[in-house]
C-alpha cells in the first residue's frame, strides 16, 4: 500500500539538515548521496544512466512498486520552490487516480511535510497518463496525500520537460494553512496496481528561496 511510503519515510533517521545550496538530488554528477531504496511491492529499479551527454536517475517498473527516498530538514517558507526535469518513455493505459487498482505512475515526487505520526501529509506532484494537467484529488489510500498533476498525456512523451512548482503555496491552497517543515523528498515510479510496465528518468532536484522567471499555474482540488 503507497501510503505506507510516507510511514516509512517518517521512521527513518535524518540523513541532513537544511543548508545552501539545496540540491537534495545530486543526479547529474552521479552522486546518490543520502537517497535510500524502499521496496513495497516488487522492485522499481533505480540507477545512474547516460541521456545523451548528461548523467540522469533512470527508473523502470515491471508490475512494480518501490521509491526512492531522502530524508531531509527544509523550511518551506525560505525555501518554497521546487525545481527538477524529468522524463517518460511510455503512458500507463490503466491509470485510474480515484481507484486503489489504478494508482499508478510513470513519474512522481513527493514532498513530505511530517507532524505528529497519523497526521503527517504530503504533496506529489505526478506525471498522469489521464488525470488533466493542474488538477488535484486525494490519494485513494490516504486524503493526507494529495496529488497534483503536473503533466498529463502523451504530448510530451520521450522529452524532456523542466518543472518548477511552489510547493508552500501549493500546500496552503490544499490544505488551507501554512505548510510545517519539509521531512523528505521521495521519487517513485509504479506499476504494481495496474500491472504494467513503465520507464522514466529524473534530472537534478533542487530546492530554491525564490521563483524562476515562470511560475506554476495555481493547483486547483477537483475531487476529495
Amino acid at each position: 500500500m503507497k501510503c505506507f511510503l510516507l510511514i516509512v519515510i517518517l521512521l527513518l533517521p535524518a540523513l541532513s539538515s537544511a543548508a545552501e545550496p539545496l540540491h537534495p538530488g545530486k543526479f547529474s554528477t552521479g552522486d546518490l548521496t543520502g537517497w535510500s531504496d524502499k521496496k513495497f511491492k516488487g522492485k522499481t529499479s533505480y540507477s545512474l544512466a547516460q541521456d545523451g551527454d548528461k548523467t540522469v536517475l533512470k527508473a523502470h517498473s515491471v508490475k512494480a512498486a518501490s521509491g526512492l527516498i531522502k530524508k531531509m530538514t527544509v523550511d518551506a517558507k525560505k525555501f518554497p520552490m521546487l525545481r527538477w526535469s524529468w522524463k517518460i518513455d511510455n503512458l500507463i493505459t490503466k491509470e485510474d487516480i480515484k481507484k486503489k487498482e489504478g494508482d499508478d505512475f510513470p513519474a512522481r515526487i513527493y514532498v513530505v511535510f511530517p507532524r505528529s505520526f497519523w497526521r503527517m501529509r504530503a504533496i506529489t506532484y505526478a506525471w498522469a497518463s489521464k488525470a488533466p494537467k493542474e488538477s488535484t484529488h486525494p490519494s485513494p489510500y490516504t486524503s493526507n496525500a494529495m496529488i497534483v498533476i503536473v503533466e498529463s498525456g502523451p504530448e510530451k512523451v520521450g522529452q524532456w520537460v523542466k518543472e518548477e512548482r511552489n510547493i508552500f503555496e501549493d500546500y496552503r491552497k490544499i490544505f488551507g494553512e501554512d505548510p510545517p517543515e519539509i521531512g523528505a523528498i521521495a521519487l517513485m515510479t509504479d506499476t504494481d496496481d495496474t500491472q504494467e510496465e513503465v520507464t522514466a528518468y529524473y534530472g537534478d532536484i533542487y530546492l530554491l528561496e525564490k521563483e524562476g522567471r515562470e511560475k506554476p499555474a495555481p493547483a486547483t482540488v477537483i475531487s476529495r
